[in-house]
This record gives structure tokens, C-alpha cells and sequence, in this order.
């Protein structure tokens, strides 16, 4: 099940649009921000129906 999912880049703060897939369960990845084109860890953790994304930098 993919959504859409509405997250502030830690390093420049603009708020970005992404599509996460909700069928693979909790993950970590990592993908470009792309506004500034720097990386950043997603922490995804999906429980049923409801789930919680997390962004953080490579120095967090």
C-alpha cells in the first residue's frame, strides 16, 4: 500500500512531498532530499493501519 507523506528536509527545511510503501512493514533507507540533493535517513514504522515517519541527517 503506497502513501503520501509531507516531511521537512534537516538540512535546508523546505517541506517535501514523498510516497512511502506501507506492504514492507518498518524500514530504514536512505534517499536524496529533492530540493538540496543531500541524503537523508527515513526511519519508517508501520503498526496496522497507522505509521510514523522520521528524517534525519547524516550527523544525527
Amino acid at each position: 500500500m503506497l502513501e503520501s507523506a509531507v516531511y521537512e528536509c534537516p538540512y535546508c527545511g523546505e517541506e517535501v512531498e514523498t510516497t512511502i510503501d506501507l506492504s514492507a512493514g518498518d524500514q530504514t533507507y536512505i534517499e536524496d532530499c529533492q530540493v538540496c540533493c543531500r541524503p537523508i535517513t527515513f526511519v519508517l514504522q508501520v503498526h496496522g493501519e497507522e505509521w510514523h515517519l522520521e528524517v534525519f541527517s547524516e550527523n544525527d
